[in-house]
């Protein structure tokens, strides 16, 4: 596999990680479908699925080259090295832009998510009554998950454990959104924003040779709570990859049907034309998170007026669509190549 990946093909790994990161970051988009359309989705499953026994027993060994062999090393660091970088720097950036300009960037992720149906719905051929029924309760499944009330904040560590977990489900299962349930649990602004800062500012703080956040109890507790939180990430991502390597292997068209109806109910989650509801406190004063933004608690959507935000707006959606399509057919000709 590896001997045939070119040193473009290695940049563009890096580059699709950083793809994955941020949509990872952003509530209703899905890390899974920049894998599937990119056309790296099954090597990645299957390359978590050899994250076994087997594995284990090699890295006990000292056998470190067999170890990074047996589970496609290269292809698994270079990939999270750009979901690495994406949280301290694209993740960011998606932040500022939210912040400022939400109905644009709204408007080219639900382009996105509408040329990613398209993509991965034009090739699929195997529509019977078992399918449909599956597209149908993925569909259903992903409105409804859109319109549930957020939970208040949890910072219990196993809790948090549990919420790692459930929020790498967007990875490995295209069109369900890990950050979006993370909203839904009540720990998106605690797991994605607050500890993720803790630990950017504690890098900082490292480099200019400076330790006095360890006598500072918030960020200690932080930094324990983003331990926690990416133990069970990585638990979550090795239990679900087995999960769906054998979905895969043994109910794929169903399977298939399904990611095709949880991409087609997050629609209602990254519709551009919404109004934000904020978390107020009991004084009537909006909840802040650690960088100053106000906390999102839900969205209530609406049909736009015709003007010209709306219009740019619309350019933006068929420039989402355009993205995923050039994608998809770079993810084609990597398919290619390596078969």
């Amino acid at each position: 596999m590896e001997s045939t990946r070119t040193l473009s093909d290695k940049i563009f790994l890096v580059l699709k990680g950083l793809g994955m990161g941020a949509a990872n970051k952003v509530p209703g988009i899905s890390g899974g479908v920049v894998a599937f359309v990119s056309g790296f989705y099954e090597e990645f499953i299957y390359s978590l699925q050899k994250i076994n026994g087997k594995a284990f027993k090699l890295l006990i060994n000292g056998r470190f080259k067999s170890f990074y062999q047996y589970i496609n090393g290269r292809f698994l660091g270079l990939l999270f090295l750009g979901m690495i970088i994406s949280y301290f720097s694209v993740s960011k950036i998606l932040d500022y832009l939210i912040q400022h300009y939400e109905l644009f960037v709204w408007s080219v992720f639900f382009g996105m998510i509408i040329g990613s149906i398209y993509y991965i719905s034009k090739d699929f051929e195997d529509w019977n009554y078992k399918t449909l029924i599956a597209l149908i309760i993925g569909t259903i499944l992903g409105i409804s998950i859109s319109f549930l009330d957020p939970a208040k904040e949890n910072d219990n560590l196993w809790f948090v454990f549990f919420c790692g977990i459930i929020s790498v489900s967007g990875m490995t299962l295209p069109g369900f959104s890990g950050s979006f349930i993370l909203i839904l649990l009540g720990n998106y602004v605690l797991l994605l924003v607050d500890s993720v800062n803790a630990l950017y500012d504690t890098f900082a703080d490292i480099i200019k040779w400076n330790f006095d956040f360890t006598s500072d109890p918030y960020r200690m507790r932080l930094l324990k709570v983003l331990a926690v939180f990416t133990l069970g990430s990585i638990t979550g991502l090795v239990t679900f990859s087995h999960v769906l390597s054998y979905i895969l292997k043994h109910y794929k068209s169903i399977t298939m049907a399904s990611i095709i109806g949880f991409i087609v109910g997050s629609l209602g989650v990254v519709w551009p034309w919404k109004h934000t509801i904020h978390k107020t406190l009991e004084n009537g004063e909006f909840a802040l998170d650690s960088t100053g933004n106000k906390v999102v608690t839900n969205y209530i959507r609406f049909i736009p007026d015709l003007n010209p935000e709306t219009y740019f707006a619309v350019f933006l959606i068929a420039l989402g669509i355009g993205m995923v399509l050039w994608l998809g057919v770079y993810g084609d000709k990597t398919r290619t190549v390596h078969e």
